[in-house]
């Protein structure tokens, strides 16, 4: 397998880890949540708006690059 047929697969594995952190991220932001500091859950969850907007997107050039030629 040339090395240029990694890249998709890597990007996938690299997304993958990327939504498995967020929802963690966020379970702890509803931990934070509960125990008082909104302030600091909602900066969290804030910051994780990020992922959320660019999820599309990198799922879509994603599927591009697997797709066969």
């Amino acid at each position: 397998m040339p090395n240029s047929d990694l890249l998709p697969s890597l990007l996938f594995k690299i997304n993958q880890n990327q939504l498995a952190l967020e929802a963690a991220i966020m379970e702890l932001a509803n931990w934070v949540d509960q125990r008082g500091s909104s302030d600091v859950a909602d900066n969290v969850r804030g910051a994780l708006d990020t992922i959320s907007k660019n999820e599309q997107f990198i799922n879509l050039s994603l599927a591009v690059l697997m797709a066969p030629e």
